[in-house]
């Protein structure tokens, strides 16, 4: 060094301050100690609740299209890809493709057609079901007075499994077909559905009494015991939404699905 003068630096051991902060720990009250640990557990448990939440939702990034025989599901599948207007006929396995609502700039969603015939649907529901993120249930609005029990007991079917109501996939009620005189609007559709669900629930809580629960597809209650059901008592989110998929302009015209593709956008 300049001048020929040695400089001792000294490093300070960070002993002491173990030491002193130590002391205090132990000096602090038992109690307040205690409530400090249970804090830090909650939030780290809470932490831990929430990335294994949502690293299963990432994971379903699928939509499926169920519903009865000619309600629409097809031309509403090709309709929300392409557009497009095309004929269709009654499927026998599913149709897949990758789905972006408008302005997504994600990795999307996969659309899932599923056979509406009732030999068909248990199969295809069960291999698709755990991966759903939203279940598309369209109804045929201009029959649905003929047919509500069908779709009732398709529904319930649904509601009911116990990976369904454990995963809480987002329940889109589509009221297909508004584009003809008679269809019947979403919120009858609704009223009715409650009505008959809830008629179905009594006939087959017997039938649900029997069963241990520990099966995985196993049946679960639908909705609060000792109340009427609503939709509103299931776990998930259920929106009802009017649309056409032929569109009111025939099949050159646009499709009215624009209510569909503003919930299909929240998915994202």
């Amino acid at each position: 060094m300049e001048g020929g003068t040695d400089m001792k630096v000294e490093m300070l051991s960070p002993e002491p301050y173990s030491d002193s902060l130590l002391k205090k720990l132990q000096d602090q009250d038992p109690t307040t100690m205690l409530g400090i640990v249970v804090a830090v557990l909650v939030i780290l448990v809470t932490i831990v609740i929430l990335k294994i939440f949502w690293g299963r939702k990432s994971t379903r990034s699928a939509v499926l299209l169920v519903g009865l025989c000619d309600s629409g599901k097809t031309l509403l599948f090709s309709r929300l890809l392409t557009g497009k207007f095309r004929l269709t006929q009654t499927s026998i396995t599913e149709s897949s493709a990758l789905y972006k609502p408008k302005n997504d700039t994600g990795s999307g969603l996969t659309l899932i057609d599923l056979p509406g015939h009732e030999s068909l649907r248990p199969q295809c529901v069960e291999k698709f079901k755990s991966a759903a993120r939203a279940i598309v249930f369209v109804v045929d609005s201009a029959v649905f007075q003929k047919e509500v029990r069908d779709v009732a007991e398709f529904m319930y079917s649904l509601l009911t499994d116990s990976v369904v109501a454990k995963n809480a996939p987002t329940l889109l009620v589509v009221c297909n077909k508004q584009d003809i005189t008679m269809a019947k609007s979403a919120k009858l559709i609704q009223q009715q559905l409650e009505k008959e669900l809830n008629t179905l629930r009594v006939t087959r809580s017997a039938a649900l009494s029997a069963q241990d629960g520990s099966a995985g597809g196993a049946s679960v209650y639908l909705g609060k015991k000792g109340k009427d059901f609503e939709f509103s008592q299931l776990p998930m989110r259920v929106e009802f939404v009017e649309c056409s998929a032929r569109g009111n302009k025939g099949d050159e015209g646009e499709a009215g699905i624009e209510n569909l593709e503003k919930c299909l956008a929240k998915l994202v």
